[in-house]
């Protein structure tokens, strides 16, 4: 993760710091682990283009799927989830360009879609997927 390390840190820790605090939110993170925030961070750090730090250390994508199965997230959490995230990008100061913004909230609602999809009774996803991962391109008026 690499000098991406300190600010994703940064972000869960902000983010996980709001979550008991939410109604919509505190039920699903209840009883989290301590080291929750600091794994998410790893997590994205490699979805970024970070080191497998994730894969190698945490299970990589299984072991993420494995997270969610049976929880059964709501739409309504999902999106709460995604805007207090958002919120804390904001609030930690994560890069504010165009680009990268809108590759990481393009991200976060690709993924947290598929966490409600896993995180439905019965659902089976696949295990075997490797780790996203998540690119931004150049503005239009800067070409390739």
């Amino acid at each position: 993760m690499g000098r991406r390390r300190p600010a994703l840190r940064r972000l869960t820790e902000v983010f996980y710091r709001h979550v008991p605090e939410d109604p919509l939110l505190e039920p699903v993170f209840r009883g989290m682990d301590a080291r929750h925030a600091e794994h998410v961070a790893v997590w994205l750090g490699e979805v970024l283009g970070g080191p497998a730090d994730y894969t190698v250390h945490h299970g990589g994508h299984p072991h993420m799927i494995g997270r969610h199965l049976g929880r059964g997230i709501t739409e309504e959490q999902r999106r709460r989830w995604v805007s207090l995230l958002l919120d804390a990008a904001d609030e930690t100061g994560l890069p504010a360009d165009p680009e990268f913004r809108a590759a990481f909230a393009g991200y976060l609602e690709w993924g947290s879609r598929l966490a409600v999809l896993f995180s439905a009774p019965g659902a089976e996803p696949a295990t075997d997927e490797p780790v996203p991962h998540w690119d931004w391109t150049m503005p239009p008026w800067q070409g390739s």
